[in-house]
């Protein structure tokens, strides 16, 4: 049976909002005095139920309780503002816990977030030695896997540039690689495999299903792409507020996680100020090509709505303010179903190239889901904007949810064909069939 590499118990991490110390000497003191003495701090909200900010503190991992098996690659998913992160900057010893305890066995990699770990001014060879000083690898073993790194992330051209002139994939692909190939016991990887094109995606998740089958490795692994999850994770936790709510296979914590999430989406969400979106950690500042102003799901009329039938035409909608000229400009939805499955595409570069370029102003983006095609579910719309097919601007995930249910129609009901003991596609299509005898 697998040993436990990594058990954490009663964990909690405590942030103060907007300053280091308490505020005052005086409760300084007596958070100090009570530490002293081993008692609680008379300060501090952990011990309470809920994670509201008291006192202006604010508990960003509460009471997480937690084993992981060596060879398993665990997935970690929930909202923004879950503790996904922080639990991993703790387990990489980014941080520090509040209270509680972590016992690791084995040597850890980790890939939080661009370029971490990296000195800008220095080459991208040069980097490679340092992190495997970081790691605890001496130059000799370092040597030995050095062209396989500079391989896998394919940056040959430029291993001998400063990293301050990398692109953002290009510093995802070198750290990617580094933490891979350092022969870690434990790899932590966090969101930031978004920020590279599809196929180096498929590349690194081909190399940690490799690390864990084959190699035993354990890997940590946090996404907001639920397929990808679905894929690479056999087991998952979902996090909310802090908490471990619900750990077991891996599709039914995506499950309860969308089926969370569907409370809190609707039809509309707009924006006053440019997003913060993860997927856009990428972007230099400054050369931005626009921001979303509204995304939305309309119905026939051009109302706002979040309910329809298999028979209904559904329409996504996006306004984008674009702030100066580009070559090309899309638009592109993606949809995912309840179970986090893709169901497909829609992205707005069929038009012809001398439509698709962009001046500034502000632009209305509209698309038709046809009626008669997707299967009755809940679905998740994901909004992108994107410079010359490739350049990532803005991706937000989840942002509206809508619901397709079997229609009722007197004039012949779809669902009277299909039983609910047949399995479940992810869409429906109503086919033009002819039938004569013969």
């Amino acid at each position: 049976m697998p040993e436990t590499v990594i058990k954490i118990e009663n964990l909690y991490k405590e942030y103060r909002l907007g300053v280091i110390g308490h505020g005052t000497l005086y409760r300084d003191l007596q958070s100090w005095w009570a530490r002293v003495q081993g008692k609680e701090d008379p300060n501090s909200i952990i011990g309470h139920e809920d994670r509201e900010v008291k006192n202006e503190n604010i508990l960003a991992l509460n009471n997480i309780n937690l084993e992981i098996k060596q060879g398993e690659i665990l997935g970690v998913i929930g909202a923004n503002g879950a503790g996904k992160s922080t639990l991993l900057k703790i387990l990489s010893r980014v941080t520090t816990p509040t209270r509680g305890l972590i016992k690791i066995k084995g040597r850890i990699a980790s890939l939080l977030e661009v370029g971490t770990g990296f000195h800008t001014e220095l080459t991208g060879r040069e980097n490679i030695y340092l992190n495997g000083s970081i790691n605890g690898m001496g130059r000799n073993e370092v040597t030995k896997k050095l062209n396989k790194i500079i391989e896998f992330a394919d940056v040959e051209k430029f291993i001998d540039t400063p990293v301050k002139r990398y692109s953002s994939g290009m510093y995802v692909r070198l750290g990617f690689a580094i933490a891979a190939h350092l022969d870690p016991d434990i790899l932590i990887v966090d969101e930031v495999l978004a920020v590279g094109d599809i196929e180096f995606q498929k590349k690194a998740i081909g190399k940690m299903q490799e690390a864990s089958s084959k190699q035993g490795r354990t890997i940590l692994f946090v996404s907001h792409n639920m397929p990808v999850i679905k894929s690479l994770c056999a087991k998952a936790i979902l996090l909310e507020k802090g908490k471990i709510i619900y750990a077991g296979v891996t599709e039914k914590v995506i499950e309860k996680y969308v089926a969370g999430n569907g409370k809190n989406l609707r039809g509309e969400k707009i924006w006053t100020s440019p997003s913060k979106s993860n997927w856009a950690k990428g972007v230099i500042p400054g050369k931005e090509l626009g921001m979303l102003k509204a995304v939305r799901v309309l119905d026939e009329s051009g109302l706002v709505c979040t309910n329809f039938t298999v028979r209904d035409n559904i329409y996504l909608q996006a306004v984008c303010q674009i702030y100066r000229q580009a070559k090309y400009m899309d638009v592109g939805f993606n949809i995912y179903n309840e179970k986090g499955d893709f169901v497909f595409c829609m992205s707005d570069d069929s038009r012809d190239n001398d439509n698709r370029k962009a001046y500034p102003g502000l632009y209305q983006f509209t698309v038709k889901i046809p009626g008669d095609l997707l299967n009755d579910s809940q679905y998740f719309v994901l909004v992108g904007l994107s410079e010359d097919g490739h350049i990532v601007h803005i991706r937000e995930r989840d942002v509206l949810l809508f619901v397709v249910k079997d229609s009722m129609d007197p004039k012949g009901s779809r669902g009277c064909y299909f039983s609910p003991n047949w399995p479940r596609a992810i869409v429906r299509p109503k086919f033009e069939w002819e039938v004569k005898r013969i």
